[in-house]
């Protein structure tokens, strides 16, 4: 039989195929699952169903990878590491869904597994998948997980699929009882939420125009202007899209910019701002009355701010290139009333939209990230206006990258105070805090994992 190149783009292919291609990429590039899902599905037409389907297989199979990995380990002959990554993820995918998904009979899954494998590789490929998820169907009630009395941490990090170091370091932040939610939150869907753009209209207005249009929306519990949207219907084609009446934004985020809290006539720098969620919101804050100064280091991330900006109809931002860690020149060098550093970070609190961060990111890349954003803190704040505000964000779980960061700042700079941030929260988001903190829980909010800081330039 002729092998067929499994990244053939000349050809027809089912929702298991391409969810094949895209983990593969996503394992050996390092690449965001999102954006190859996003082009697949713009790609030749799928069913609704099989989008639904497509959808579910890449991230599905990429939340539960390491207990798929541990499963398969139990029944191969060689390590799962010596297969190809075609073949690898193909097992993963078709054991994803013979253990997660009900509606697809095990006897499916197997047959289209194999004849995946045949198409790429021919009849010794489809034998081995045939034989492998076979033997796991006939031995899976034998098979058994690490001792959690033995190995606490290996046993997390299989049951729950997550890396052995990030389980460890959740243990010593978190511990046991709260890691434990913690890893099981990061296993279930993310929801859609939006922000409904108060310049145009309000949220009970778009609840209601959501109604007629047929869509399933509800107010969210802890942003006022936050909306989730249950169903798989695309974004752009939700009503309002494109007339600017809301902005893709979860919710944790959008409480980022109360905390921030600009006034009209402000000029406020966000530092580190593709996509633009944060600054759009902040410009619907002050009423689009005042600046909004949205810097970033990415030229496409830029154009994602200024196509944001301009579908919600925004006039008060202006946005520019720029490496803050290097401060700031010209007509960006302040002052500022306010500042948002939005930081790069691990984006360990977002792992439920974002499965594949926690494959891809290592102990190393903490310490990295870590460096990097006290170097930002120092680069913007001498722009804060005596007496301005300084809010200090990130979308990661970890102390180094959080409180760390926050404490070395203030040890550093002394004319910075640490303000209460749950004073400055909406009435309804009050309890989002630790200590002084915000912090955002997916166990116990429904939220991506969020942090914030808030601090007063002494005047």
């Amino acid at each position: 039989m002729k092998k067929v190149s499994a990244f053939d783009p000349n050809r027809d292919k089912g929702a298991r195929e391409l969810a094949v291609e895209i983990l593969s990429r996503v394992e050996r590039r390092n690449a965001y699952a999102g954006i190859l899902l996003d082009h697949s599905l713009k790609g030749p037409p799928l069913s609704n169903l099989d989008r639904a389907l497509l959808t579910q297989l890449v991230y599905g199979t990429l939340r539960w990878r390491g207990r798929l990995d541990w499963l398969l380990s139990q029944v191969l002959r060689r390590p799962l590491s010596g297969t190809s990554p075609y073949l690898r993820n193909l097992l993963r995918l078709t054991l994803y869904q013979i253990l997660f998904l009900d509606r697809v009979p095990d006897y499916a899954a197997v047959n289209e597994g194999v004849e995946l494998a045949k198409k790429w590789g021919g009849k010794r490929s489809g034998d081995l998948i045939n034989g492998v998820v076979r033997r796991v169907l006939r031995e899976r009630d034998r098979l058994r997980f690490p001792s959690a009395d033995d190995d606490l941490v290996r046993y997390l990090a299989i049951y729950w699929s997550h890396p052995d170091w990030l389980v460890k370091r959740w243990l010593g932040y978190f511990g046991r009882a709260e890691t434990e939610l913690l890893l099981q939150a990061n296993n279930v869907e993310s929801p859609l939420i939006l922000r409904a753009n108060r310049l145009k209209n309000n949220r009970n207005d778009l609840l209601e125009a959501f109604r007629k249009a047929g869509v399933d929306a509800a107010p969210t519990s802890w942003s006022p202007q936050g909306i989730q949207v249950r169903g798989s219907s695309p974004v752009d084609r939700l009503s309002g899209f494109h007339e600017g009446l809301f902005q893709v934004q979860g919710e944790a985020s959008q409480l980022v910019g109360y905390l921030l809290d600009p006034k009209p006539g402000e000029r406020i720098l966000d530092a580190c701002a593709a996509p633009g969620g944060k600054s759009t919101h902040l410009a619907e804050l002050m009423g689009d009355e005042g600046e909004i100064v949205a810097t970033d280091i990415s030229t496409r991330g830029l154009e994602k701010v200024k196509k944001n900006v301009q579908r919600l109809g925004i006039t008060s931002a202006r946005y520019y290139l720029a490496d803050v860690t290097n401060g700031l020149e010209g007509p960006l060098a302040g002052p500022y009333d306010r500042i948002l550093v939005d930081a790069p970070c691990s984006g360990l609190g977002t792992l439920r939209s974002h499965p594949e961060a926690k494959w891809h990111r290592g102990e190393e890349d903490i310490s990295r990230l870590s460096r990097l954003q006290k170097k930002i803190r120092r680069g913007i704040c001498p722009y804060v206006k005596s007496g301005g505000t300084l809010v200090y964000a990130t979308c990661t779980l970890t102390r180094e990258e959080n409180e760390g960061v926050v404490e070395d700042f203030l040890d550093c700079q002394r004319d910075f105070v640490l303000e209460d941030a749950g004073q400055h929260l909406p009435q309804e988001a009050r309890e989002l805090s630790f200590g002084n903190f915000f912090l955002a829980l997916p166990y116990k909010h429904n939220t991506d994992g969020f942090f914030a800081a808030r601090m007063r330039k002494v005047e």
